[in-house]
């Protein structure tokens, strides 16, 4: 049985996505096994994910996915490259992965490797460093110094999907990873795109922005009608939690800004300086926002303020692979894992308690993290939400 590897988000799960998952079938044939390295609560661009993470590898399971593993927040929360890396290490350590598949604007990965070859020579760090210097944010000055290296091969810098897969590349080239590399054109609305248009495939942040409207328009035929009822029923935001975040970074002193991951360059202190006059989120992003720092970048320091992280907290590799659903097909693959995996394999959630002590710190991190996730909850108040400690793996 050939094993599809997947990192995703599915924030939350849509047609797009429902689209590579058969397309995957039509081309690798109906019998082989699609597994996911799935975000946890939290997510890439520095927010709480739009429902909990079993809730979303339940859509994911549903629309064909057989096998969802968690990225861990220190991971998924994280820069594109540190992400990726995540990712790319769940696929690995499982031993059963054959291939990793994702989408792009490019729809093959030859100019994505070019890209690679180009990032990793010392030429290109020399003239990254010399366009950050100059005040540049790190996207616009790899960029530059990419195109001045390979010309416009390098256009493809500018488009979301190619950058991760880029950044997916690079780290199985770093992990000497055995699997093989398989892209599929990326189809529909851009990676951020919100608005309404007529797409066969409209994005995530275009869907996330409807919930966060709380559009009473049906979100078919770009989810199924029972996940978009799933959403509903409790969505989840970082802002509902608002002025529990400014609160927490006003009590921080400067010396714990500079702890916070990617916070050089000046940018701790002036996200410290922020803090202490933004009255909202979107005013602190704004007031801390240059030319050279992303809102991404600012997004994921204050998110990990508020979760009361620092960069020391993250392993240089991921200590275990955290289960959060299976179907049939993917349980053949949990019995196959147990020969195969090169980490511990956490499918009840008493098993966090029987990892070595690193381990298990990491997973004591995240299950505050998904504590901190129910305060973000739309309707924290009616109801509990789930525990990291009690809720078992979805299966279908």
């Amino acid at each position: 049985m050939r094993t599809i590897g997947i990192i995703s988000e599915y924030n939350p799960f849509h047609s797009g996505h429902r689209y590579q998952l058969e397309e995957l079938r039509r081309t690798f044939g109906e019998d082989c096994a699609i597994l996911c390295a799935m975000s946890g609560n939290w997510v890439q661009r520095g927010d709480a994910a739009i429902t909990d993470k079993w809730a979303r590898a339940e859509m994911a399971l549903r629309g064909g996915a057989d096998l969802v593993i968690e990225i861990p927040t220190l991971w998924a929360a994280s820069s594109a490259e540190t992400f990726a890396r995540g990712g790319v290490s769940i696929l690995e350590a499982t031993g059963v992965v054959d291939s990793l598949c994702f989408g792009s604007e490019a729809g093959e990965t030859a100019p994505l490797q070019a890209v690679v070859d180009c990032l990793d020579s010392p030429l290109w760090k020399k003239r990254l460093h010399h366009y950050l210097d100059k005040g540049l944010s790190f996207p616009a000055a790899r960029h530059k110094a990419t195109a001045d290296l390979i010309g416009d091969a390098a256009d493809c810098l500018r488009h979301p999907n190619n950058n991760l897969g880029i950044e997916y590349l690079r780290a199985m080239k770093a992990l000497n990873s055995s699997m093989e590399a398989y892209t599929i054109r990326r189809e529909g609305a851009a990676h951020d795109d919100t608005q309404d248009g007529e797409q066969i495939h409209v994005s995530a942040s275009h869907l996330r922005a409807r919930f966060a409207a709380h559009d009473p328009k049906p979100m078919t035929p770009h989810m199924r009608a029972e996940d978009e009822i799933e959403v509903r029923a409790d969505p989840a935001f970082l802002t509902e939690c608002e002025r529990a975040v400014l609160a927490r970074l006003r009590s921080m002193e400067p010396e714990e800004y500079a702890k916070l991951p990617d916070s050089g360059e000046g940018l701790s202190d002036r996200l410290y300086a922020a803090a202490q006059q933004a009255r909202t989120l979107e005013e602190l992003y704004d007031l801390t926002k240059t030319k050279r720092y992303t809102h991404a970048r600012i997004r994921r320091m204050v998110l990990w303020a508020f979760l009361g992280l620092t960069e020391a907290d993250r392993p240089d590799a991921l200590p275990y692979l955290r289960v959060l659903g299976f179907t049939e097909r993917g349980q053949l693959l949990l019995k196959k894992m147990k020969k195969t995996a090169s980490l511990p394999v956490i499918v009840k959630p008493a098993h966090g308690d029987k990892l070595p002590p690193e381990a298990r710190r990491v997973f004591q991190l995240e299950a505050r993290c998904t504590g901190m996730y129910d305060l973000c909850r739309y309707f924290f108040q009616r109801e509990p939400g789930k525990n990291e400690y009690t809720e078992n793996p979805v299966r279908i």
